[in-house]
């Protein structure tokens, strides 16, 4: 009898609804993420003070959720004490307190919550979550005239009671922040869907569209394909993702580029694409605006008006490509990959050119004009506890010395310090955990 009881309470405890917060451990973790559409968690500790001072906003969020959702099984706020469950910590990859992470329908999704940590940026968040990723249209002109900036999915469907289109949307939620996901049925999507149901995928740019040829009732299959097709090889870096993009611990190899220098990005990407694709989990391959990040570009004695180049930035020191126009002579892009993996690029930082290094004069670099932030990063950093005035005085102390070295005998590459490193999670933010970082 107590058995039935003790059934019957957790059948009401996730079926009928709640507003409390849900503690997590080890025990109830899988019911808990497989009971509920959308399930938010804290991942906290109790000494940590950043995590005392998000305690009673999360819980404050709680019960605004779920007066907003109170529909059974759709959204849950749930806490994990890592200090009590550092097995649940280490499954997720949580290296920071406190760190809230999105599960929709059990699975783990890619980017982690750093909106506000208010209860209006939180449950706000929730709300943005729970809206359908996926745009009906009744007519082609109608689709037409969606947005058309992000790569897109296009499904063609009989109805939105079948098992290919409740892929489809699941497919749609799990992707929502890489591609843009519409749906046409009946008569609009008739002439696309002579051998059945049908998806298509859309890219920027005019390139010739690509239909998915495998079946769409098999979603790890459908998913896997869509995956491929919507994160690019080569992300862009900006303010709002460079945090995401350090945390992945990954090094960057860095194309800077005017923004309308396309025929720079797709020359990069067709070579990563035919040498270097095999570094994907080594390597981040990125792409970043040459205005907005001229920072970095100062740190290396370069300016905008230098563009295109390429860097590597290791979290420890940002290394130089020699030349950009060499960049397509074959093994010479992968021949500066090797060398950061082998320790080479730090090795000639601290001691000097190898032996059998091409020790050559460098070109003389010209005096740059001092480097100033853009008020974004300005504004980034700030909210990071940096302060940029002594940021900017460094920057100027670096374009000092990279010039002077530029200029002497010594044929050193143009090497300084990190300057991504700056976009990692900020100790003003966050307590961080001990991590281990790529040291080359």
């Amino acid at each position: 009898m107590e058995l039935l009881y003790m059934n019957f309470y957790v059948i009401a405890f996730f079926t009928l609804g709640t507003a409390a917060t849900i503690d997590i451990d080890s025990n109830n973790l899988d019911t808990v993420l497989s009971s509920h559409e959308l399930v938010f968690v804290n991942f906290y500790a109790d000494w940590c003070r950043f995590s005392r001072m998000l305690a009673p906003i999360f819980s404050q969020a709680s019960d605004e959720a779920g007066k907003q959702f109170p529909g059974a099984g759709q959204v849950a706020l749930a806490r994990v004490d890592c200090d009590k469950n550092p097995d649940v910590a280490q499954r997720f990859g949580v290296n920071k307190y406190p760190t809230m992470k999105l599960f929709r329908n059990g699975a783990l999704t890619k980017r982690e919550y750093r909106g506000a940590r208010s209860v209006d940026g939180i449950v706000g968040f929730i709300k943005e979550q729970m809206k359908d990723p996926v745009h009906h249209f009744a007519t082609t002109d109608e689709m037409e005239d969606f947005e058309a900036k992000k790569r897109s999915i296009i499904g063609y469907f009989t109805s939105k009671e079948t098992k290919e289109y409740q892929n489809f949307e699941s497919l749609a939620k799990a992707l929502k922040e890489d591609c843009n996901f519409y749906a046409g049925f009946g008569e609009v999507s008739q002439k696309e869907r002579l051998s059945g149901d049908n998806i298509i995928y859309r890219p920027t740019g005019g390139d010739a569209d690509m239909v998915y040829l495998g079946s769409l009732t098999n979603y790890d299959l459908l998913k896997a394909w869509a995956t491929d097709k919507c994160v690019p090889l080569v992300r862009e870096i900006t303010f709002q993702n460079g945090e995401e993009l350090t945390e992945e611990g990954l090094p960057f190899l860095i194309l800077f580029h005017k923004k309308e220098d396309t025929e720079s990005l797709e020359l990069y990407q067709k070579v990563i694409s035919r040498s270097l694709i095999h570094e994907k989990s080594r390597v981040n391959f990125l792409e970043a605006d040459c205005d907005t990040f001229s920072h970095p570009l100062h740190h290396l004695g370069k300016t905008p008006k230098d563009c295109p180049l390429i860097a590597i930035d290791s979290f420890k020191h940002m290394y130089m490509f020699p030349n950009f126009a060499e960049i397509d002579v074959p093994g010479k892009l992968k021949s500066f990959l090797d060398d950061l993996h082998s320790g080479k690029l730090h090795r000639e930082f601290h001691h000097g050119p190898d032996p059998t290094a091409d020790t050559g004069k460098p070109a003389q670099t010209q005096p740059t004009a001092p480097p100033t932030l853009a008020p974004e990063l300005k504004e980034k950093l700030r909210a990071q506890g940096h302060d940029p005035d002594e940021l900017e005085r460094q920057a100027q102390e670096q374009l000092r010395r990279v010039q002077e070295r530029s200029n002497s005998n010594s044929g050193e590459a143009t090497t300084v310090k990190s300057i991504f490193r700056n976009l990692m999670p900020s100790e003003h933010r966050y307590t961080l955990m001990d991590r281990v970082r790529d040291e080359l």
